[in-house]
């Protein structure tokens, strides 16, 4: 009888221990992943704004914000199957060129933005859309983007750009 009870006490134990180590476990990539995906919150969001600033300020051919977004070693696929770098798109910008006055610049946003997360790498793919203006009723040319960024820093720089035209149809005007 002894033998039985001190079996049954020591299988209890090791039940409750086992169920304790389980639930513990168990619950710690929970735990970790709420983490992460507050951390990656933070993260999309620093994306997004640097994407929405970036888009809010190249109208201006700011070269400021154009030397600030693109990394030194981009790669730039454009729509018309060209291939460049930062270099190219610096050299046409003038430091100096401040939008004239009274002069409405286009107007550039981004949709259907869509931003995935890799530690330091980021991929931000999204619709371009394109007013000649803010006042402008008719859209112009859209284009699917998708912009690779690596954060160097504490800041995202794009360091592989993809642009696809995207073809008009009556109902994009």
């Amino acid at each position: 009888m002894k033998i039985k009870t001190i079996f049954n006490t020591t299988f209890l134990a090791a039940t409750f221990f086992t169920t304790t180590l389980m639930m513990t476990t168990l619950s710690l990539p929970t735990y970790a992943a709420d983490k992460q995906s507050s951390a990656h919150v933070k993260e999309k969001q620093q994306l997004e704004q640097t994407l929405n600033d970036f888009l809010a300020n190249s109208v201006k051919n700011d070269f400021k914000n154009h030397n600030s977004f693109w990394a030194d070693e981009l790669i730039y696929t454009s729509s018309a199957g060209l291939r460049f770098d930062k270099a190219f798109i610096m050299k046409d910008l003038d430091p100096n060129k401040n939008v004239e006055a009274g002069e409405l610049p286009p107007h550039y946003w981004a949709e259907e933005t869509d931003i995935r997360v890799y530690g330091d790498i980021a991929i931000v793919a999204f619709k371009l859309m394109h007013k000649d203006n803010k006042q402008a009723k008719v859209l112009r040319q859209t284009y699917y983007n998708t912009g690779t960024f690596a954060k160097r820093d504490g800041k995202w720089q794009a360091i592989a750009w993809q642009a696809t035209k995207i073809p008009q149809t009556s109902e994009a005007n």
